[in-house]
């Protein structure tokens, strides 16, 4: 069964027909089948995805600046050829709260691209913007936020519609899976009966063919049982089947885009494996794209196409799986990669120390008090002067591929090339942090958003 692979023996750049089928194809299930096989290290592993071509997902620094930042407006524009090949088309996306007269942005001026039959993912710490991205391109961002900017699905503007023709898009044509099944599977209906449900609104079969669409879908995701399955309630399944319960509700009527908001948060290692591996089968037999929402670059490794990092509302890198977990630019990047547990762990270097897991230091800032310049300065280790007054924005580094980070600006030599470095604690540095954005974020942690 799948859910008892473990995450470690799946080969990204080994499956295959990866990132071959043409747009919208569903390959075979024969040719869709993965394989296990043998261990082996998260940066071999990934560092073999293949690229898809014109499928450049850009971040942009758009909006306001920060008090006391600085900015300029070389960021790259996207290519007209990466809009025109995309299922989803994301420009400029910004999402504001205003509260006590203050403007907080949650989401800072996104730019995003999918193309069909890809998966995208989207990674980044709690609070970096992720999930409120996620939940905005469906029209579920947060109550009174005021959304600007383009989002395009299939070349629908979706900024703006109104909710009653949202209904004919949300759950048809783009589902969403949700952190916790729990929470999104009602406990007094059966799972059979909340799958029929979906179907019979959205695509108004009869009761017959919706029941019999409900055991299909179950057999789908791997659900053994059939009718005496769809007769049970969610509590008497376990958290990984009740994550594949609610992949089949959302891919009930046959989305061409699929939103998985950390679906694997909850779930033990080899579970989430099982639901990695699932949802990766899944796009190979549908042809739907997929973009998943994580914290771990780990999980992305294995089934992702390109990634999106995200720091504090803003993308700050961007490139295929190979480039961004096998070369990072940003020092982000490098941070969560250090931060992963991995397989010298508790090993003995040359010289007989204990290989140690780095932590990146201190935490994410609100939204609300973001320091001036780059919003990650202040826990950088290899922060330079004005890294602390010039907000950084995307730098085009290779096709497809940008860093938002002053090493990675013309005329730095070498810098943005560096490898991983030993992370230092930044609270006591050469460079200055404003001290009204500290104290911001000691007394206002109550406005982080949890995105």
């Amino acid at each position: 069964m799948t859910g008892d692979t473990p995450l470690g023996r799946r080969g990204h750049g080994t499956r295959p027909g990866h990132g071959e089928p043409p747009a919208g194809a569903a390959p075979s299930k024969e040719t869709a089948r993965s394989t296990g096989e043998p261990d082996v290290p998260l940066e071999s592993r990934a560092g073999t995805g293949t690229p898809r071509t014109g499928t450049g997902a850009l971040g942009s620094g758009r909006g306001a600046t920060t008090s006391g930042a600085q900015t300029t407006d070389s960021r790259p524009e996207p290519s007209d050829g990466d809009a025109a090949d995309s299922l989803l088309t994301v420009r400029g996306l910004t999402v504001t709260l205003r509260r006590a007269g203050r403007e907080i942005r949650l989401v800072d001026g996104i730019d995003l691209d999918v193309r069909p039959g890809e998966v995208l993912g989207i990674a980044g710490e709690s609070g970096s913007g992720k999930t409120v991205t996620g939940m905005t391109l469906v029209g579920l961002g947060p109550d009174r936020a005021e959304v600007t900017g383009s989002v395009r699905f299939d070349g629908r503007e979706l900024v703006g519609l109104p909710e009653r023709k949202w209904e004919a898009i949300r759950g048809r044509e783009i589902a969403v899976v949700f952190q916790d099944p729990s929470a999104a599977l009602h406990p007094m209906l059966t799972v059979g009966r909340q799958i029929t449900d979906h179907v019979r609104r959205h695509r108004g079969l009869p009761r017959k063919q919706a029941a019999a669409r409900a055991l299909e879908l179950l057999d789908l995701v791997r659900i053994p049982g059939g009718t005496s399955a769809a007769e049970r309630y969610p509590h008497q399944f376990s958290g990984g089947m009740r994550q594949r319960i609610a992949i089949a509700s959302a891919l009930a009527c046959g989305p061409r885009l699929l939103i998985a908001d950390e679906p694997t948060t909850a779930l033990d290692v080899t579970v989430q494996a099982g639901i990695v591996e699932l949802l990766d089968e899944l796009r190979r037999e549908t042809g739907m794209a997929i973009a998943m929402v994580t914290h771990d670059l780990g999980v992305l490794s294995s089934v992702a196409d390109r990634i999106a990092v995200f720091y504090s509302g803003r993308v700050v890198e961007t490139g295929t799986v190979a480039e961004v977990i096998g070369s990072p630019r940003h020092p982000y990047t490098r941070g969560l990669l250090q931060a992963l547990p991995h397989a010298s762990l508790g090993q003995r270097s040359a010289v007989g120390h204990a290989v140690p897991l780095r932590p990146i230091p201190g935490s994410a800032p609100a939204a609300d008090a973001l320091p001036p310049g780059c919003p990650f300065h202040p826990r950088c280790a290899v922060a330079i002067d004005g890294c602390d007054r010039v907000r950084p924005v995307p730098v085009v580094i290779g096709p497809a591929r940008t860093v938002a980070c002053a090493l990675a600006g013309p005329g730095v030599s070498g810098a943005a090339d560096a490898g991983p470095e030993p992370v230092r604690d930044r609270s006591v540095g050469t460079e200055p942090v404003d001290d009204r954005a500290t104290d911001d974020r000691a007394t206002d942690d109550h406005a982080r958003s949890d995105a």
